[in-house]
């Protein structure tokens, strides 16, 4: 990639520094980080809420990139995707006065990569075209895992980003949650039917390959361990699932083991099994992972209700629990109450994206419903999932806005 970025370009890439500075040094965003803080001190205080962009980043960021060059546009995408949440939608995105990179780390638990099909109308939607047809007889092509770190490439981007507005933003090395992801990339691989069937058809592979891709993660939490490449996961920094590292149990400096680290797992590719086909095929594995982090934050789209009392309640380090639709909301709620674990709520995402002007009373009710089964429960908001705001950033705005004065209302402490 040319790093040669043009005099006008910087121009704009120290504005846009100065503007979240600006966003950083607020009062506003002080009001934000005590938000956090209290998540972090397991105080039940003002919730946060979110609107995530991450499936219509081509109407918030793309349209209002300026510069032209390769290097300049990188710079500039990170910079205006950093304040899209405050910016645009007046959220409850924390603001760092850093600018802040991860170490340009790769971990692949199979060698071989998936085909996928994608929809062509900017949808998001996808088909699994399968490499892997039949486990049982194609087990080999999985074996060969990487993983690595691209320290060069890391410091040339850091180096790049001291040069141009190093001054204004000074950089920041930062660490996302560690990742054990397994049963989505082997159905990635597969596909969702010949993975299923092959827990009946051959069991035995299927613990073989959920033993490789565990394996495969304690090694590479050894080899971070050892290159010494962990970062703390505290504060403004990522956890998996587009959430926040704040926490007063995990050091903010020093951190030697991924002990000391928050982690993520999820398996919503086996959310339509029994749960005891869960606990033999996955539980027993991502046991062995948990049992590698300092925290844990758990799920994605898939239901936790029906794996709470023999499984997901048995990890102490648990600490957020995704609650997406599919869950009985209510159920989680009443196991949480009280608890130090994050009801981290996923709302439907259809309340936002169906055309025509937003359904204000829809949106109140589902908010209420959601505020009374959290009540009681550490509680944050991510709206996730979203495909389209139609370019309107009025309707993000407002959006949020509702989901703060039905919380404000039904949600209690």
């Amino acid at each position: 990639m040319n790093t040669a970025i043009l005099p006008w370009e910087r121009d704009i890439l120290r504005e846009r520094a100065r503007l979240q500075r600006e966003y950083a040094e607020s009062p506003e965003n002080e009001i934000i980080l005590a938000k956090w803080q209290a998540q972090a001190e397991g105080r039940r205080d003002t919730p946060t809420v979110r609107l995530l962009f991450s499936n219509f980043y081509h109407e918030v960021v793309s349209p209002r990139l300026k510069c032209e060059s390769d290097a300049a546009r990188m710079l500039e995408s990170t910079l205006l995707g950093r304040l899209v949440g405050r910016e645009l939608f007046e959220d409850d995105t924390p603001i760092s006065p850093t600018f802040d990179l991860t170490w340009r780390i790769w971990a692949h638990p199979f060698n071989i990569s998936p085909k996928i099909s994608r929809a062509e109308d900017g949808s998001g939607g996808y088909h699994i075209d399968p490499v892997i047809t039949d486990l049982e007889t194609e087990f080999d092509k999985l074996e060969g895992a990487t993983f690595g770190v691209d320290r060069e490439a890391t410091m040339r981007r850091r180096e790049l980003a001291e040069d141009v507005f190093g001054d204004i933003l000074p950089t920041r090395m930062v660490m996302d949650s560690l990742c054990g992801h397994i049963t989505n990339p082997l159905v990635h691989l597969m596909g969702m039917e010949a993975y299923y069937l092959a827990m009946y058809d051959c069991p035995d592979k299927v613990h073989a390959v959920m033993e490789m891709g565990t394996s495969f993660f304690e090694r590479f939490y050894d080899f971070l361990e050892e290159e010494k490449l962990l970062l703390p996961t505290n504060g403004i920094s990522a956890v998996a699932q587009e959430s926040f590292a704040f926490t007063d149990e995990l050091p903010s400096d020093n951190v030697t083991s991924t002990s000391q680290c928050w982690g993520f797992l999820e398996s919503q590719e086996t959310t339509a099994v029994a749960p005891e086909t869960f606990g033999e095929f996955v539980y027993s594995y991502q046991q062995r992972l948990v049992n590698r982090f300092g925290l844990l934050s758990y799920g994605c789209c898939e239901r936790v209700d029906a794996l709470w009392l023999d499984y997901l309640s048995k990890w102490d380090k648990l600490r957020k629990l995704s609650v997406s639709p599919f869950n009985n909301e209510q159920l989680i709620g009443d196991y949480l109450r009280g608890s130090r674990i994050v009801y981290y709520s996923k709302p439907r995402a259809e309340l936002v994206t169906l055309p025509g002007n937003l359904d204000e009373q829809a949106i109140m009710k589902d908010f209420r419903r959601i505020s009374e089964a959290a009540s009681g429960c550490l509680f944050e908001v991510a709206q996730r999932e979203v495909g389209t705001i139609y370019g309107d950033f009025e309707r993000g705005r407002r959006y949020v806005q509702l989901a703060r004065e039905a919380i404000a209302g039904y949600w209690q402490p």
